[in-house]
Formats: structure tokens, C-alpha cells, sequence
């Protein structure tokens, strides 16, 4: 049996002509709004006026200027490197008897690095391929005289690990000088033993003026730190002469 549903009687408006018109009133929440000078028709203002205006001129460069390529910075000077201070560090230790501490306040790793590539090419060309010892070796010795010369130093000690290294590096040029020599000499004679020995001098008298010139307190320790250099570049030599 099928259910019925009371349903009112659908009553048209002006007599039942569907085609009559009314209007709908306007809901209590939208408020009648004037005509706006905007060409868009939902929106009630001006955007001309509302968005603030410049009209002067735009400038892309700073006040000082823009930089041409010919002010900038080498690139060597960005890196850090400086030929010149390595070119007078560098030429510092050639004479063993008169060291030029000043030059050396300043420390980098530039010029070391120089003389030990220069140290592994000259051991290749005499057929030995020694860049991980070298590099191994320059590591430990540059430890071993940073902790000796602190603990003979004290609290009065102010040496650090990268003027350390960069003293032990400068000082290689003789060992370097040594392995370029070696090149023309007889293997196992006794002039490659003195020459080795000579270089080896020269290296610790230099080393340890430096260290003694940049580091307080180290005048009084001068014969233990000139024995610790002494057994530094005494290792490097036996690479040359072995």
C-alpha cells in the first residue's frame, strides 16, 4: 500500500500567471551601495588613490659607484696567498747567520705547501714517490715542536700550531735545496753524508732562531728546541739520502 504525502497546493501570484514578475526584496545583510568611479563593479573604491605613487627616478647602482673589473682584488690576494711575503720569507732563510724574525710574524701555509710539493718532485725524479710520507711527516714534526717548545715554555709560552707549522715548513728550503742536489750525487758515498749533514745544520740554525724569536721564553730553552729541530730535519734528510 503506497504511503501519501500531504502536499500544499502550488498557488501562483496576480491570479495564476507564472509570467507576472515580482521583485525580490534585497536581504537585510547587503545594504544598497552607491556607484563607484571603478570600472570593476564589485568594488567600491579607487584603486589609483590608494596605492601610494613614485615617480622619481630609479637608480640600480650604489652611491659609490659600480665596480669595474680593474678595482676588484687579484685572486691571489682573496685566497690568501701573497708571492711577495712568500718570495721574502723564502729568501730569509738563505742565510743561515742572519734571520730576518720580521718577516715571519705573520704566518701562512702558502710557502710551506710550495716547498713541499718541491720536495716530493725532486724524491720523484730520483724515483721515489714520498707525497703521503712527506705530508705524514710534516704533520708529526709540526705537533711535536708545538708541544715540546709549550712544555718547556710553560704559561709563558705563546706559540701557536699555525706559526709552528709555517717555521718548520720555511725551514724545509735546505732540505729541499738537499734533495735537489742529491740528484747528481753517487748513491752511498760519503760526500751525499756530508752534504746531507751541512744542509741538515743549516735547517735546525735557522728553525730555531725563528722559533726563538717569535715565541717568548724560548731563550733559555735554545739548546733543547735547536735538538728537536735537529732530529726534525734529520728525518727529512735519511728520505733524500736512503
Amino acid at each position: 500500500m503506497a504511503k501519501e504525502f500531504s502536499v500544499p497546493p502550488v498557488i501562483f501570484p496576480s491570479g495564476g500567471n507564472p509570467s507576472t514578475t515580482t521583485r525580490v526584496p534585497t536581504a537585510p545583510f547587503q545594504p544598497n551601495r552607491p556607484a563607484a568611479s571603478s570600472a570593476i563593479p564589485f568594488m567600491s573604491f579607487d584603486i589609483g588613490t590608494s596605492a601610494p605613487s613614485y615617480t622619481g627616478p630609479i637608480s640600480t647602482s650604489s652611491s659609490s659607484g659600480p665596480i669595474s673589473f680593474d678595482e676588484e682584488e687579484p685572486l691571489l690576494d682573496e685566497l690568501g696567498i701573497h708571492p711577495d711575503q712568500i718570495w721574502k720569507k723564502t729568501k730569509s732563510i738563505l742565510n743561515p747567520f742572519r734571520v730576518n724574525p720580521n718577516v715571519h710574524k705573520d704566518s701562512d701555509l702558502s710557502g710551506p705547501i710550495v716547498l713541499y710539493l718541491a720536495f716530493g718532485l725532486f724524491q720523484l725524479l730520483a724515483g721515489k714517490l714520498q707525497f703521503g710520507v712527506i705530508l705524514g711527516w710534516i704533520v708529526v714534526s709540526s705537533i711535536f715542536l708545538y708541544v715540546v717548545f709549550n712544555m718547556l715554555a710553560g704559561r709563558s709560552g705563546n706559540l701557536d700550531l699555525h706559526t709552528c707549522t709555517s717555521v718548520v715548513g720555511y725551514c724545509m728550503l735546505p732540505v729541499v735545496m738537499l734533495a735537489a742536489v742529491s740528484l747528481f750525487l753517487p748513491q752511498g758515498a760519503a760526500v751525499r753524508f756530508s752534504v746531507a749533514g751541512i744542509f741538515v745544520l743549516w735547517a735546525m740554525r735557522v728553525s730555531t732562531n725563528l722559533m726563538v724569536s717569535l715565541a717568548d721564553g724560548g731563550e733559555e730553552h735554545r739548546g733543547l728546541i735547536a735538538y728537536a729541530c735537529f732530529l726534525i730535519y734529520c728525518l727529512f734528510s735519511l728520505l733524500v739520502i736512503f
